[in-house]
């Protein structure tokens, strides 16, 4: 029986130098990760031929200086591997180059074509010198002249003011806002008294419209694109629950909000009262109404305004009672609802045909 000890030495193998050890890395100068001389099969001769491919991951040498050297991913062995994800020409990990998640990717992003203004000093600044601001956020339980100073001269522009936590304030910037964030209007608004007596002393005939917390700012931009063409004079909004005007509503406009007057105001119960007493006639869309647009002899030659609500529940119900005419867009469809933009489409259409009419 053959002895397991008397078995046959194994060849010797070229002296070769000794593999990297697993998970080991090398850089240069650089900070570029190499691989040294000894451990390339291109530098080594014939020695290496009869090696085995290594396999690739992070056990032994994954040869990255060809990577380096090679930013196509292509080493010189004719194999493909991923390219050498870099950072991008800001330096910044967090950035979005290559294809990297965002660093905060649930932030939504703001307008590039609205201002934002933070720290105390500058927005009482702002306020003090008259600019028209859309929005304030100021600390909660902050507690100074300054705040008490910013937060009654917004009240009186009617500006709206949102005690909000420090983490809404520093999702809003990462610079040090010492506790007040603004968001700088891209139009002004016009005062709605003062509209209304011009065009009486111009001897034109009022056409308005109320929006009643329009939230959604295509839907704004839209309606304004739209009331423009059809010869509305002004919009009205309420200083709080309204959207804001920024670029989207710019853009959804079509440069509309440039030329037509906005009219921000504290109080949509006291500004229908004012419109009544000016003798222009309040006209609600809602679906509640029993009559539809275009089915009664309704008169849209004189003075009106029509009055529309907010997406989600339409008009309040004391704007609604205080209205002078209620009108319903007729529908046969199975859906029975309408966009807010359409349906004001609508409404202002129809005023808009009879006043053609009218003048021919």
């Amino acid at each position: 029986m053959e002895n397991p000890t008397d078995r046959p030495d194994r060849p010797e193998r070229p002296n070769r130098p000794a593999r990297p050890v697993a998970g080991r890395r090398f850089y240069d100068g650089a900070n570029r990760p190499v691989t040294p001389k000894q451990f390339r099969p291109d530098r080594g001769g014939a020695e290496f031929d009869d090696l085995p491919a290594r396999p690739k991951g992070r056990g032994g040498s994954d040869n990255r200086d060809e990577a380096a050297g090679d930013r196509t991913g292509r080493s010189d062995r004719g194999e493909s591997r991923p390219p050498y994800r870099e950072r991008s020409e800001g330096g910044e990990r967090g950035s979005n180059a290559g294809g990297e998640r965002p660093r905060y990717e649930n932030r939504p992003a703001q307008a590039a074509s609205i201002d934002m203004l933070f720290g105390l000093r500058p927005i009482q600044e702002a306020l003090n010198a008259g600019r028209t601001l859309e929005k304030i956020f100021l600390l909660r339980g902050t507690k100074n002249s300054l705040v008490t100073d910013i937060s009654a001269a917004a009240r009186a522009a009617g500006i709206q003011v949102q005690l909000v936590p420090v983490e809404k304030l520093d999702n809003l910037t990462r610079k040090n806002h010492q506790g007040a964030v603004a968001f700088v209007s891209p139009i002004d608004y016009a005062p709605l008294d003062t509209i209304v007596t011009g065009l009486f002393e111009e001897g034109k005939v009022p056409f308005l419209l109320l929006l009643d917390r329009i939230t959604d700012v295509r839907n704004f931009g839209a309606i304004a694109r739209t009331a423009e063409c059809l010869g509305v004079q002004a919009i009205v909004v309420p200083s709080r629950g309204a959207a804001q005007i920024n670029g989207d509503a710019l853009k959804t406009s079509a440069g509309a909000l440039n030329i037509l007057p906005v009219c921000r105001e504290n109080n949509l119960h006291e500004t229908i009262r004012f419109l009544q007493q000016s003798g222009i006639t309040v006209v609600a869309c809602t679906e509640k109404a029993d009559e539809a647009v275009g089915a009664t002899e309704i008169d849209f030659t004189g003075p009106v305004a029509i009055l529309m609500g907010s997406e989600e529940d339409g008009i309040s119900p004391d704007l609604l009672n205080l209205a002078d005419v209620k009108l319903k867009v007729p529908m046969s469809g199975q859906i029975q609802s309408l966009n807010v933009g359409v349906a004001a489409g609508i409404m202002m259409f129809e005023v808009a045909r009879q006043r053609v009419n009218q003048a021919e």
